[in-house]
C-alpha cells in the first residue's frame, strides 16, 4: 500500500495560498537592504529554535534563548533545554545551507536531521538518528493519559519510506499544501523516541526551501503554535477524527503560514519606507538604528536612544529633536518622562 493524502482544497485553503504568494512575490521584487535582511533572518532563527523547542516542553525564556544563541552562558538555565536549543540552530543551518535547490529527500537525510536536534540530550536517550525500535505514546500532560498511539515500531521503517517515496514523487500538488502533509505524516506517524514534533517541523521547512519557498528565511511558523498551543494539537487531531482527511489541518497550516508572511512582508514595507524617509531627510546611521527601533516599538526615549546607540544624552536630544523637526516624529510628554512616537 502506498501513501495517499485525503483532502479537499477549500476556499480557506485557496485564500491562504493567495495570500502566501502575494507575500513570495513581494520579497523577490522588493529592495530591501543586505543588512536588514540578515537582521531580520538572525532574528528569525532566534524565534524559530526558541517557540519549536518551547513547545516541546523547554522552560527558557525568550530573552533567555536569544543570549545563548549569542554565546553567552545563562546560569540556572536546564542544560537539556539549552542543548535541544542549540541543537536545532545546528540542525536548521543543515536544512538551509543543503537544501537552496530541488533534491530528493531521502532515509539518511531525515535521519540527519533527528541526529543533529536530540544529540547529546539526556543522555542520548532518544536514540539519535535512529527509528525508535519501541512503542511510545502521545500522553495528554494536562490528564497524563494517552491521547494517541503511533504505529507499532516495526510498522516504521515502510510508512517512513512511503512517505518519502511519495515526497518525491509528487508533481502535482502545491509546495505549500505538501510541506503540511509532509508535516502531519511525520508526527502521525512518530518515528522517533523523542523529537519528532521538531523534526516534523523542520522537514516541513525543508519541503518548502527545495521548492523555491524560503521566502529568504524570515518566517517563524513554530511562533503561530507556540502562541496557542491547544489549537496547534487540535488541529493535528482533526485528521485522526475526521478518518485521515487533512483538510482542517490544511486549513489551519496554511492560515499560520499566510499569517507568518503577511507580518514579514509588513515589516518589509516600513523598511522601504524607512529607507526613502532616510534618503529623503539624509537621516544619520543613528537616526536610522533609531527608525528601525521603531519599527517594532510604539515609541522611543532618550535614554532608550542613547543605549541602542551608545551616545551621550545631548547627543541624543539633537537627534531626535532633529527627527521632530523634519517632521518625522511626535514628541510627548515632558522632561525625562518624555517620548517620541512615529508622525501618524
Amino acid at each position: 500500500m502506498t501513501f495517499q493524502p485525503r483532502f479537499t482544497i477549500t476556499n480557506s485553503i485557496a485564500s491562504t495560498l493567495t495570500k502566501i504568494e502575494r507575500a513570495r512575490g513581494f520579497l523577490e521584487a522588493a529592495h530591501l537592504s543586505r543588512n536588514w535582511i540578515k537582521e531580520m533572518q538572525n532574528r528569525a532563527l532566534i524565534l524559530e529554535a526558541h517557540h519549536t523547542t518551547h513547545i516541546e516542553g523547554a522552560q527558557l525564556t525568550l530573552a533567555q534563548s536569544e543570549q545563548l544563541l549569542s554565546g553567552k552562558g545563562v546560569p540556572g538555565t536546564d542544560p537539556d533545554d539549552v542543548q535541544e536549543l542549540l541543537n536545532y540552530r545546528k540542525a536548521f543551518e543543515f536544512v538551509s545551507h543543503y537544501f537552496t535547490e530541488w533534491k530528493p529527500i531521502t532515509r539518511d537525510i531525515i535521519l540527519k536531521i533527528h541526529e543533529l536536534l536530540v544529540k547529546r540530550v539526556r543522555g542520548d536517550e532518544a536514540s539519535p538518528g535512529n527509528y525508535r525500535e519501541k512503542q511510545n505514546w502521545i500522553v495528554d500532560m494536562k490528564t497524563n493519559k494517552a491521547v494517541y498511539t503511533p504505529p507499532p515500531p516495526k510498522e516504521v521503517p515502510g510508512l517512513m519510506q512511503e512517505l518519502i517515496q511519495w515526497l518525491d514523487e509528487e508533481q502535482d500538488i502545491h509546495p505549500v499544501i505538501l510541506a503540511g502533509i509532509a508535516q502531519f505524516q511525520l508526527v502521525h506517524i512518530h518515528p522517533f523516541l523523542d523529537g519528532n514534533g521538531r523534526a516534523a517541523r523542520l522537514i516541513s521547512t525543508l519541503c518548502l526551501y527545495r521548492a523555491g519557498y524560503d521566502f529568504k528565511n524570515l518566517f517563524t511558523i513554530s511562533e503561530y503554535y507556540d502562541k496557542n498551543r491547544s489549537a496547534y494539537y487540535n488541529a493535528i487531531q482533526s485528521v485522526r477524527e475526521n478518518d485521515m482527511d487533512m483538510t482542517d489541518w490544511l486549513e489551519y497550516f496554511c492560515h499560520g503560514l499566510a499569517t507568518q508572511m503577511q507580518e514579514v512582508k509588513e515589516k518589509g514595507k516600513k523598511v522601504i519606507q524607512l529607507d526613502l524617509l532616510s534618503r529623503k531627510f539624509n537621516l544619520s546611521d543613528r537616526q536610522k538604528t533609531a527608525m528601525g527601533f521603531l519599527e517594532e516599538n510604539p515609541t522611543i526615549t532618550n535614554s532608550i536612544y542613547q543605549e541602542i546607540n551608545d551616545v551621550s544624552r545631548n547627543t541624543a536630544t539633537n537627534d531626535l529633536m532633529d527627527l521632530v523637526k523634519k517632521g518625522i516624529l511626535h514628541r510627548s510628554g515632558t522632561g525625562r518622562g518624555s517620548y517620541y512616537e512615529l508622525q501618524k
